[in-house]
């Protein structure tokens, strides 16, 4: 076997390869032999077919599966022995072969190959770094809602438009009666979140006891289709009038603002005082807005280096690659719609591959593992659940990165860290303070 490089331009090159008899008979021959074994042909015992006829039945198709098979190792070692960097895979571009009469067969393959850059990073490239403030319309908010989360439930006389109500729903015919196999169903029904403004009104001021007519649409809530125990495709279409038999009534009543809360939430004795809670308070929600800060500025350095970095691409190869490997059959007319989008998706690619590999940064087995257990020790939190004992914890971690799309998402979010840790370190940053509506408007406008 013979393969040669022939080089169009810097972004393309044909690969050519030729293969005679010398490579492949054997392993035709071996295939051959295994089908004789195996092979169930009418008037033939099994393992008694002449070689002669399943040549005569199968010699071609075994010829051409072993020639591609052989074809496809041999590119592959060549371009991993010369360490050509190629962009999708090689297009083979010789259709019309002789199986029947030759021996000797030259293939020849289109390839795009990746282009040769580089990346500057330097204090000359500036970024506005993007410190979301937690106003006192915010902190209020969030220090109201600690409130209620650590409050107590109460059943009051009469519902107000934060209240939950529990009862049961019967379905109207439209002259008020009950509609015969119609929807009757209990459930409860959180006021706030009626967003049918008549119905809100209807199931405001209601006693427990109390039978009141409310009409239920689609709009009444956004999941009709759970309080009323039905399809979403029935939710969807539903426009009837239902009684609704109130069971009984709760009321969330906020904690007080006292020295039992300030525990409660961030441990005892941690803040002494209001002051210092919506203080703290402030202090974990900016926390919280760090990584929404972090993703504006890798965004913004996505857009500067694809712009900066003179990167060009094999188009018309990757067009074809693109509508001849599709499983989902795109046209040329679509790969040509889209290709703007995709060749901006592989140049930041590539562009980042090189920031990682220029820079020596890697990723090792341990650091997955242990970025692992801590994401399993925060989920655990989450719900309030202490963090597994470490033995405990080795074993979800080993079981979680089994799952190779998690072990791969691990990896990309460790990759991420330790790549917005280099732009922050070689970008320089201009730290802005700014309200969270304006980093909304900000980010929404890139």
């Amino acid at each position: 076997m013979n393969i040669t490089q022939e080089r169009i331009d810097d972004l393309n090159a044909l690969l050519k390869v030729q293969i005679s008899a010398a490579d492949y008979q054997d392993k035709v021959e071996a295939v051959i032999k295994n089908y004789r074994k195996t092979a169930n042909i009418p008037g033939f015992r099994k393992g008694k077919v002449p070689v002669g006829q399943i040549k005569k039945m199968y010699g071609k198709a075994i010829l051409v599966e072993e020639v591609n098979k052989l074809i496809q190792e041999a590119i592959y070692n060549y371009i991993t022995e010369n360490k050509i960097e190629v962009l999708g895979n090689p297009l083979p571009t010789t259709t019309d072969l002789d199986w029947d009469n030759t021996t000797e067969f030259n293939f020849e393959f289109e390839m795009g190959l990746s282009p040769a850059f580089e990346v500057n990073m330097d204090k000359k490239s500036k970024f506005d770094y993007y410190k979301i403030e937690a106003d006192k319309k915010m902190v209020d908010h969030y220090t109201s809602d600690m409130a209620k989360r650590y409050g107590s439930m109460i059943n009051p006389e009469k519902s107000e438009k934060e209240d939950l109500i529990m009862g049961e729903f019967t379905q109207l015919d439209s002259e008020g009666n009950v509609l015969e196999d119609g929807i009757n169903h209990s459930a409860s029904v959180a006021l706030d979140i009626v967003s049918d403004k008549k119905a809100q009104k209807v199931l405001t001021g209601v006693t427990k006891d109390d039978e009141v007519v409310v009409k239920i649409t689609n709009k009444f809530s956004s999941d009709v289709a759970h309080m009323l125990n039905i399809s979403k495709e029935d939710a969807k279409i539903l426009n009837s009038n239902f009684r609704f038999k109130i069971k009984n009534i709760s009321r969330m009543t906020p904690a007080e603002m006292n020295q039992d809360l300030f525990d409660k939430v961030f441990g005892k004795d941690e803040v002494k005082n209001e002051k210092e809670f919506k203080a703290k308070i402030k202090e974990e929600v900016e926390k919280s807005f760090v990584g929404e800060s972090d993703n504006k500025l890798k965004n913004d350095v996505i857009l500067h280096l694809i712009d900066k970095v003179n990167l060009e691409l094999p188009d018309t190869f990757l067009k074809k690659w693109l509508v001849q490997t599709n499983e989902n059959g795109l046209t040329a007319e679509q790969v040509e719609a889209e290709y703007e989008q995709y060749s901006k998706s592989l140049k930041w690619q590539l562009i980042e591959n090189k920031i990682i590999k220029d820079n020596d940064l890697e990723v090792k087995n341990e650091d997955v593992v242990a970025h692992t257990r801590e994401l399993i020790v925060q989920n655990f939190a989450q719900y309030g659940q202490p963090a597994p004992e470490d033995k405990k914890l080795d074993e979800i971690a080993a079981q979680v990165l089994t799952n190779e799309e998690e072990r791969k998402k691990v990896y990309n979010q460790l990759y991420d860290a330790k790549t917005l840790m280099l732009y922050k370190e070689k970008f320089k940053l201009t730290e802005k303070t700014v309200t969270y509506d304006e980093f909304v408007k900000l980010a929404s406008e890139q």
